[in-house]
């Protein structure tokens, strides 16, 4: 049996705020995203394609670029900021805030995709640093269409790594990836969508270990 290395897995959420306002801004049902960007993602690709009259060709080029840089951006947020190990009162609290509840109750319904309060601004923080590398705000319209694109696959899969049952495939060896970071090694395997940057880093699991431990990670329960 894997080490136990997270407080519950129930799907319920606890509790993370006194104030009522501040704890609804942690929660949020796996649709919103897609509810808020695909719009999104259909603006900045009507921006490029009609308004910037971007070619087709290049604007999918663009649109791959980015999807692909989204599995690093992916690996670097969670593996540098999310499991970065602060050493003051404050900074533990804000870690916990953005990534350790998630390892603590690891099931949490509610807690398993980014709420719109720390993703809208994120993402504008991140398309603002992206203008300092893209003079031509059509192709960086087409570049953040994918890169959106690569968002929504994380925050979707991310779900549904916890809380589908995938009996063959690439989905599976996915969530046994993903699983295994959170119930075997928490400071291994920070790919989500995706174990490419974990195999090109070393930061993955060895493929002997994946398939030991792995039918008893997806066994856990409360």
């Amino acid at each position: 049996m894997a080490k136990r290395n997270y407080v519950s897995n129930s799907t319920e959420s606890t509790r993370m705020f006194k104030n009522d306002f501040l704890e609804s801004l942690t929660k949020v049902h796996w649709s919103v995203p897609l509810i808020f960007y695909v719009p999104v993602v259909a603006f900045f690709s009507y921006k490029a394609l009609v308004w910037g009259d971007i070619p087709f060709l290049t604007y999918i080029g663009y649109f791959i670029f980015g999807l692909a840089f989204w599995t690093a951006f992916e690996y670097a947020l969670h593996r540098w900021v999310f499991h970065y190990h602060p050493t003051t009162k404050w900074g533990k609290r804000v870690a916990f805030i953005f990534h350790g509840v998630h390892h603590d109750y690891p099931r949490d319904r509610m807690r398993l995709v980014m709420p719109l309060s720390a993703s809208i601004p994120l993402a504008i923080l991140v398309y603002l640093g992206f203008t300092l590398f893209f003079s031509n705000e059509f192709i960086l319209a087409s570049f953040f269409s994918g890169f959106m694109v690569g968002y929504l696959i994380y925050d979707e899969c991310h779900y549904a790594m916890h809380h589908a049952n995938f009996k063959s495939g690439i989905f599976k060896r996915i969530k046994q990836h993903h699983m295994l970071h959170h119930y075997s090694d928490p400071e291994k395997g920070f790919g989500v969508s995706s174990s490419l940057w974990d195999e090109i880093l070393r930061s993955g699991f060895e493929e002997n270990k994946s398939q030991k431990e792995t039918s008893s990670l997806k066994e856990e329960k409360v």
